[in-house]
């Protein structure tokens, strides 16, 4: 029994050795380091991870590059082999462009959470990501998929731009719902490769200005996957504008930058509106669907570059698809043919239009669950899971039965996620969410690239994707 147990201890010690040897061993923390961490916590449940951060600046970044250290570096590390896979210039590139862009002007606020990020990590043992990648990684979406685009006509590409995530997204109030009340349902569109790090639902307590529980990305500060509720009674989501040829302003304010302050201190839709509208860079053009708790109103933000609309009202409701309705934006900042069915963006639209006359005056938190779940293509005139459905399935997408609705055949994106809230959650900071395909139906990556040997180069980069049930998450009290 001691010869068993010596060896089981070499063993441990073996392991121990290779795992800091990968990772680099953790730093010893002093006291005030341990009384931040403190203050901080996460816990995994039903895929996602609940990471809660309070204090100040520097404070909350720390607790955030600790606890999230691997899943940080994961998520950098995949989107470091997209870059490569989709573009002719490395992550490195990208994180030049963004510090020359936005550091000196980035808001001291967010700069020191960052930084206390970067020093967080190194803590937990990851130094090899600095302030710059985690910099990088926050802009990453709007340096990559607009300023670059943008910046690319004069630099020649092997491959076509990547394309943005989707969405699918509305909010509903008054005769629409079943008390009234708003009720508020999305879902995220990206490829499953780098969406396997959407899974974190953070509780953000600052300092200063409201508290906010959002879904977001390992390693980010605003929620680039854009679902919120905020403590100001303000809540919102939103869909990517598809198709959209509008300009870069290199000039204005970064997008994460401009939707973080307007989530943290906008006290109303129309601060929100004004936080997001102002220095506009054009980075990240979205419908913006948001909700005032306290008046039952809601609103639609669309958002180019040089043209914008915020409509509102207290009976109705907004939807998201990845089209744009304001006019202006369509024609003067999109590709978009808008009655092109064969299209996800339009097919979905018609969807929703569809759904929203079913169930009006009956939406709740169990009707957004389902129609975030449905499969109904508009083209086919059945149901049929693929890109044009609301819950989508780009990897079933064949191309034939499926024209114009994925640029590639079978490529492995599509929902995510599910994320319904009503205003009585929402007076608690509290939403229900899950993690996985809005309907449930799983996705297994080796079996996938057995089938479609094409993309290879995604093996070891994608997750599995299985079944899970619906959660609700909310403040830590």
């Amino acid at each position: 029994m001691k010869k068993c147990g010596r060896l089981f201890l070499w063993i441990f010690l073996f392991l121990s050795f290779l795992i800091s040897f990968h990772y680099g061993a953790a730093s010893e923390l002093i006291p005030e380091e341990k009384e931040w961490l403190s203050r901080g916590s996460r816990l995994e449940r039903e895929g996602w991870i609940y990471l809660h951060l309070e204090g100040k600046p520097f404070e909350r970044g720390f607790q955030h590059g600790y606890l999230l250290a691997r899943e940080i570096e994961k998520a950098i590390k995949v989107e470091r082999h997209m870059v490569y896979w989709t573009s002719t210039r490395d992550f490195n590139f990208f994180a030049e462009v963004t510090k020359r862009l936005f550091d000196l002007e980035l808001d001291p606020e967010l700069k020191a959470e960052l930084r206390g990020m970067a020093a967080g990590m190194e803590k937990a043992g990851v130094d090899s990501i600095g302030y710059s990648e985690i910099l990088a990684h926050n802009a990453f979406t709007e340096i990559y998929w607009y300023w670059w685009p943008w910046a690319k006509k004069a630099i020649p590409a092997r491959l076509p731009p990547p394309e943005p995530v989707g969405c699918s997204a509305f909010i509903a109030t008054g005769s629409y719902t079943a008390d009234s009340g708003i009720v508020m349902a999305h879902n995220s569109w990206v490829d499953y490769a780098m969406g396997g790090s959407f899974n974190v639902i953070m509780d953000l307590q600052p300092e200063k200005g409201h508290r906010i529980l959002m879904q977001t990305l390992a390693g980010n500060i605003h929620s680039v996957s854009d679902f919120f509720v905020s403590s100001s009674g303000i809540i919102g989501t939103e869909t990517t504008i598809a198709d959209f040829t509008g300009t870069y302003d290199t000039t204005g304010t970064a997008e994460f930058v401009r939707v973080r302050l307007a989530m943290q201190y906008a006290g109303s839709i129309d601060e929100w509106a004004k936080t997001m509208i102002d220095r506009n860079s054009g980075g990240y053009a979205n419908s913006w669907l948001l909700g005032d708790i306290r008046t039952g109103e809601i609103a639609r933000l669309e958002l180019g570059t040089k043209f914008y609309r915020l409509e509102k009202k207290k009976d109705g409701y907004f939807i998201g698809a990845n089209i744009a309705e304001d006019h202006g934006v369509l024609f003067n900042e999109t590709g978009t043919n808008f009655s092109d069915v064969r299209s996800s963006n339009v097919a979905r639209k018609i969807s929703w239009q569809r759904l929203m006359k079913i169930y009006q005056g009956r939406i709740n938190i169990d009707l957004a669950k389902e129609m975030l779940a449905d499969h109904y293509d508009a083209y086919l005139g059945r149901d049929y899971p693929g890109p044009r459905s609301i819950c989508g399935h780009n990897e079933l997408a064949d191309g034939i039965i499926c024209p114009l609705s994925s640029r590639v055949p079978f490529f492995p994106s599509g929902a995510l996620d599910g994320k319904v809230v009503d205003k009585k959650m929402a007076e608690k900071l509290s939403f229900l969410a899950r993690w996985g395909s809005s309907c449930g139906r799983p996705f297994q990556a080796e079996q996938f690239l057995a089938e479609h040997p094409q993309y290879e180069w995604l093996r070891g980069f994608m997750d599995d994707r299985p079944a899970r049930n619906w959660t609700q998450f909310g403040k830590k009290e």
